[in-house]
């Protein structure tokens, strides 16, 4: 796999916020709508609305809108690639050696 360094550090910067971890423990059980979000985590709209963005442009969340509000749910495909990206910047090679002698 190929490393985008700009896309790679998007989807990480997913998982730096401990608000975007409770929203992740939170969507395991499935889809969820804004509302019940914010019950759960005692943070303002605005706070939810600036974590979900980064959520969704990350690609491991994706959402739909119904009537005036917003259903939230982990994306399989986005999974997919985070995991991926981890395991592109995780995998030693020893065999490669360093190159430079």
């Amino acid at each position: 796999m190929e490393i985008d360094e700009k896309r790679t550090a998007e989807i990480f910067k997913a998982f730096c916020d401990e608000n975007r971890v409770k929203i992740l423990k939170l969507l395991l059980s499935g889809e969820k709508c804004a509302c019940k979000l914010l019950e759960a985590l005692n943070i303002t709209q605005p706070t939810l609305s600036h974590h979900m963005k980064i959520l969704c442009d990350s690609g491991i969340v994706v959402g739909r809108k119904e009537g005036k509000w917003m259903h939230y749910s982990i994306s399989k495909e986005g999974a997919k690639t985070a995991k991926a990206c981890l395991d592109a910047l995780t995998d030693q090679r020893p065999d490669k050696g360093c190159g430079c002698c």
